[in-house]
């Protein structure tokens, strides 16, 4: 296991046990923010749309194992998030201090509206409401609130941004 996985795995174990575990204590107007989202959207912006799917996609499987949702929604939900961030990042400026709260509401609305819209496909009717929506935005900002305190340790996880065009030998991809 390389150290990059061993660190992204370390930081997807304590944001899922603080999602069920802290986090439905600290609500905002009844809703919890999506910490596996958050760290979906800085490993998407950090190392690229590809490991960004990936990560998304573990981080939704755990979480999903603690939701009464059909298995596997939240991994896609998180996959597409994680696939759309990492793809639209490489278009932005790396420095400015306000990406990372954007991408983080941007990534709680699209997550959220995959959710919902998948979720509702599915069979799960009652995801098809108002409440929901309001679920979305609240949760959505909620999200952007949490992106630069999560950015660091996630950064650090997910290592340089280099790193994602480097082949296993050191060669450019």
């Amino acid at each position: 296991m390389t150290a990059r996985i061993a660190r992204l795995t370390l930081v997807l174990v304590t944001l899922v046990l603080l999602q069920v575990t802290l986090f439905p204590h600290l609500r905002v107007a009844g809703v919890a923010p999506d910490l596996g989202l958050v760290a979906t959207v800085i490993v998407a912006y950090r190392i690229g749309p590809d490991r960004g799917a990936v990560f998304g996609f573990a981080a939704g499987l755990a979480l999903d194992l603690f939701l009464r949702t059909p298995l596997g929604l939240s991994a896609l939900a998180l996959s597409v998030v994680g696939f759309v961030t990492g793809a639209v990042s490489g278009a932005l400026m790396r420095s400015a201090m306000w990406v990372p709260p954007l991408l983080g509401l941007l990534g709680g609305l699209v997550g959220g509206t995959v959710f919902v819209l998948v979720g509702v496909l599915v069979g799960q009717e009652h995801l098809w409401s108002l409440r929901s929506a309001r679920v979305v935005a609240i949760g959505s900002v909620y999200d952007a609130v949490l992106t630069p305190l999560l950015f660091p340790v996630v950064a650090w996880a997910a290592g340089p941004p280099e790193e994602a065009v480097r082949s296993p030998a050191g060669w450019g991809a």
